[in-house]
């Protein structure tokens, strides 16, 4: 009699939850990761968390019954997909230049959400001033999404998380047609598919925050 076949159980897949204020800035996050962390990135799945992200203004209680809502949701959204939550990464726009209050809401929000994830991996992206900043570290991915789009000489090789007003800059030069926040991930995604995430063109404190966070955690085994 041939031995009795044993029974393979499947491991549970590893999710990591995004978080936003909107669909856009979660699939910026989740570009991001791919180029910033490929480990982490291929050996999970990404799902999505669609309430708007409210952290930066808050603070002691309410900040914690905040961050620890989002973490409750994150759990549930990888019980949905029958996976275990390996971690969830959050963005906010900071919507002011990096500075006191920066520092400021970025170290009493991270320190909320350890806190209340229980040992669950999380990293809070803040921007400043926002999402948008961060598309300008990547210039020449511009005309990769439309041939007609060039970012001009004096926004190239400067420190992004100085301009105020990011998008409304980017609206004002990319005119045919003129930038909408939709196009930011579709800009990104072409940048990851040419290489060109690999090596910022200037300087963003705030988005090396958000790399350097991303650089300790571990990719699950």
């Amino acid at each position: 009699m041939s031995p009795a076949r044993r029974t393979r159980v499947s491991k549970p897949k590893a999710i990591v939850v995004l978080a936003g204020e909107s669909g856009n800035d979660r699939r910026i996050l989740a570009t991001l990761i791919r180029a910033a962390h490929p480990r982490l990135a291929s050996s999970v799945t990404f799902v999505e968390i669609t309430d708007q992200v409210r952290l930066r203004k808050k603070s002691g209680a309410a900040l914690s019954e905040a961050a620890g809502t989002l973490v409750k949701k994150a759990r549930g959204k990888a019980k949905h997909k029958a996976g275990t939550l390996a971690g969830i990464v959050i963005h906010e726009d900071m919507d002011e230049c990096v500075g006191p209050a920066y520092d400021s809401a970025r170290r009493e929000v991270s320190a909320a959400l350890d806190r209340e994830s229980e040992g669950i991996a999380s990293v809070y992206a803040l921007a400043a001033a926002e999402a948008e900043a961060w598309l300008l570290l990547f210039p020449d991915a511009f005309p990769h999404y439309r041939a007609s789009w060039k970012i001009p000489a004096q926004y190239r090789e400067r420190d992004t998380g100085r301009r105020r007003t990011p998008k409304e800059d980017l609206m004002s030069v990319l005119r045919n047609p003129v930038f909408r926040e939709s196009d930011g991930p579709e800009v990104l995604s072409r940048a990851l598919t040419e290489g060109l995430l690999v090596k910022p063109v200037g300087f963003n404190r705030s988005y090396d925050d958000f790399v350097s966070d991303l650089a300790r955690w571990e990719a699950p085994g």
